[in-house]
């Protein structure tokens, strides 16, 4: 037998050892061929057999959290519609399986008591065990052997086995109790084992404990109700109406009894009682709360506008040649403007999200009122603030340090300053016929630096060809003529040999960005003149700029020589004051409303006209048409009157003579900046701009002094 054993282990140990070499490769030729053949695949017997179609299908099941036993149909009553309601929200989650336990953790002072405890019965069980052990074998050695104590002596044997073995129980027992007795009393320590964690980064004790989140809910009991009906007939509503009468005429015969005096004190007492009333009703305690309610509710609905502002980029600009787009934002309209006419816009220069809107008409058969309204773009439905005027309103701006103060001009030829911090409705200073009030209307107002006295100033121009300077002095405005319009060249002879001028009509102005005295004003001839606050009599120049009314005539913000101006002759041109003859001149097919220049270059501008369209111009991407020209109004007819940019932000408003204004955001290539060079610095600034734009003037001078 153990010849076989050996045999068979020395067998199977030889395959083994096959097998590793064969494993570990140092036989590289043996077992080629059985790698080199093609393995067969073993087909279960319940497979299905399917074609290439059908093993292609696709079978896609999209797993939910909805539970589909979930009831979807509950009705609840609602106490405040009183009326029974279908529940949207169902619980859709599904308990399998739960058990309340009462896990008890180790090292607490309850665990360690019941570990104890359970070591003292496991230990007290041991030691029964073992004396039962002890007594089973001391019985067994005390019975006698087999063959022992037969024949003589047998009787004796018996008596001494008997008489040992009463002797020997009760001390056995005795030994069992007392040993049980020890174990008992003898307390057993356990061993303390310290319960780390088992990702061994931080002690047990360390470890916080978080709350589960409450819920937080409210419950009422439903209002009462009663149910009341009656019946009124004919001669009840009779009985009524006599009883009302008789009190009527008691209540004037006590009336006629009151002396005077008691009369007085009485209209005193209902003063009181009304006035009191007023102030515990009065809507203004909750404005401020309102007007952010309504924001918010504002900011919901129009949300999708909101981010169109802040986030929205047209992506196809990449792939246009350099033209752009103006992506349409808010609209702004009031139904008391409804068919009023944008005649002025400006943006506050402390708050870059608030604009004033002047409204009137440039009908002169068509003159009626006038409003200024203050719009958000934190809330399109409805003005921040709101004043209506008897006069429309034909320009307006608003000061640079005090940006509470708003100075309009009115088509009566008045000039007024609206205080925003007050109120009333009512401008807080207006001029009068007796302190100098234009003839004409007031076609452009501009707030000025202070005086020497750090009163407040500003400049007026008005188709009565007067230029005026108003200053406000305590409480009341005080004017001086700067400058009166003369049309040159254009006299009229009367018969007795006297000479009169015609008067200039002036339309805009505007003041010099570094030079204080320095200002453009465009007449209705269609003529631009260069003024100085210090000669009152005559031009420093004369640009024979257009052949209909100026309608608009701006400095650059960045280049001190450069003006642009825009008519109703369908053109715009841009200027070097110290040349006589524009250095660009655009037609845009209609008369020219407004044109604005853009605050971050030097070289791009905007303008609107009366066909609906805004035009949008990069002198350095395109020196001779514009890169946008986009209608902006839904309809044809509507007339675009006026155009701003944003100081900040890359959009732009349009107002239009139906009395909307229209938010527009400009998209990328409308607002490119010089790219980075890799190494390079982008040089940004001032001088940037200015150089920009010199390189293009220098380009045009060249040009005409060639020609």
């Amino acid at each position: 037998m153990p010849s076989k054993q050996i045999r068979k282990q020395s067998i199977i140990l030889t395959r083994g050892a096959r097998k590793r070499e064969e494993d570990s490769g140092t036989d590289v030729g043996e077992g080629t061929d059985d790698w080199a053949q093609s393995k067969a695949a073993v087909r279960p017997p319940d497979q299905l057999e399917l074609t290439d179609a059908e093993l292609k299908e696709e079978f896609t099941r999209i797993l939910t959290a909805n539970n589909p036993h979930a009831p979807q149909n509950i009705v609840r009553y609602s106490f405040k519609e009183r009326t029974y309601k279908l529940i949207g929200f169902v619980n859709q989650m599904a308990i399998h399986f739960s058990q309340v336990g009462n896990l008890i953790p180790k090292d607490s002072d309850e665990g360690r008591r019941q570990h104890y405890r359970d070591e003292l019965v496991a230990g007290s069980q041991e030691s029964v065990k073992v004396v039962t052990s002890d007594t089973e074998i001391l019985e067994e050695e005390e019975e006698p052997k087999e063959g022992e104590g037969e024949g003589e002596g047998e009787g004796e044997a018996e008596g001494e086995a008997e008489a040992g073995s009463q002797t020997d129980v009760p001390a056995a027992a005795e030994t069992t109790e007392k040993v049980i007795e020890e174990e008992l009393m003898a307390p057993v320590q356990p061993k303390e084992r310290k319960l780390t964690n088992q990702f061994n980064f931080s002690e047990r004790a360390s470890q916080t404990f978080n709350n589960r989140l409450r819920d937080r809910e409210c419950q009422m009991e439903p209002p009462p109700r009663t149910n009341f009906s009656a019946t009124a007939n004919q001669w009840e509503i009779y009985d009524a109406y006599v009883d009302e009468l008789e009190k009527l005429e008691k209540t004037k015969e006590k009336e006629k009894t009151k002396t005077p005096v008691a009369k007085k004190t009485e209209k005193m007492a209902m003063r009181k009682l009304t006035s009191m009333e007023s102030q515990s009703d009065d809507i203004t305690k909750v404005t401020q709360a309102a007007k952010i309610v309504e924001r918010m509710v504002n900011q919901n609905t129009y949300d999708d506008v909101a981010q169109d502002f802040k986030y929205y980029e047209d992506a196809a600009d990449e792939y246009r040649d350099q033209e752009g787009t103006l992506l349409p934002l808010w609209k702004f309209q009031n139904d008391k403007a409804k068919r009023l006419a944008v005649t002025a816009l400006c943006w506050n220069p402390k708050y870059k999200d608030l604009f004033a809107v002047g409204h009137g008409s440039y009908d002169f058969m068509k003159q009626s009122r006038g409003m200024l309204l203050l719009y958000s773009m934190k809330n399109p439905s409805f003005p921040e603030y709101m004043f209506s005027s008897e006069s429309g309103i034909m320009c307006l701006d608003m000061h640079m340090d005090h940006p509470y103060l708003v100075v309009v001009g009115y088509y009566d030829g008045n000039v007024a300053i609206y205080n925003l911090k007050k109120p009333h409705s009512q401008p807080c200073f207006r001029s009068t016929s007796k302190s100098g009030k234009h003839t004409d209307p007031v076609w452009q107002v501009k707030w000025q630096k202070d005086d020497m006295d750090h009163n407040l100033n500003f400049f007026s121009v008005s188709s009565d060809g007067r230029i005026v300077s108003w200053t406000l002095v305590k409480s009341e405005l005080v004017h001086i003529d700067v400058i009166k319009l003369k049309d040159e060249g254009s006299t009229t002879e009367i018969p007795e040999g006297l000479q009169l001028h015609t008067v200039g009509c002036g339309t805009a102005f505007d003041f010099h960005k570094e030079i204080d005295y320095l200002f453009l004003v465009g007449t209705e001839e269609g003529k631009i003149y260069k003024c100085s606050k210090s000669y009152s009599s005559q031009f420093l120049d004369t640009y024979d700029a257009h052949n209909m009314a100026v309608d608009a005539v701006l400095w650059n913000p960045y280049h001190a020589r450069v003006f642009i101006s825009c008519s109703s002759d369908w053109t715009v041109k841009i200027w070097d004051h110290a040349i006589k003859t524009p250095m660009f001149i655009y037609d845009l097919n209609a008369a020219v409303g407004d044109v604005a220049w853009a605050p971050y270059s030097s070289t791009v501008f905007a303008a609107v006209t009366t066909d609906g369209k805004a035009h949008v111009f990069d002198l350095a991407v395109n020196k001779y048409e514009a890169i946008c020209n986009q209608p902006v109004v839904a309809k044809k007819k509507n007339k675009i009157t006026h155009v701003q940019f944003n100081p900040i932000h890359p959009i732009i408003i349009v107002g239009d003579d139906r009395g909307h204004i229209t938010c527009l955001k400009l998209s990328p290539n409308l607002r490119k900046m010089p790219k980075e060079k890799k190494g390079q610095e982008v040089q940004k600034g001032p001088a940037v701009e200015i150089a920009k734009l010199d390189k293009l003037l220098n380009l045009v001078r060249e040009v005409k002094t060639k020609t």
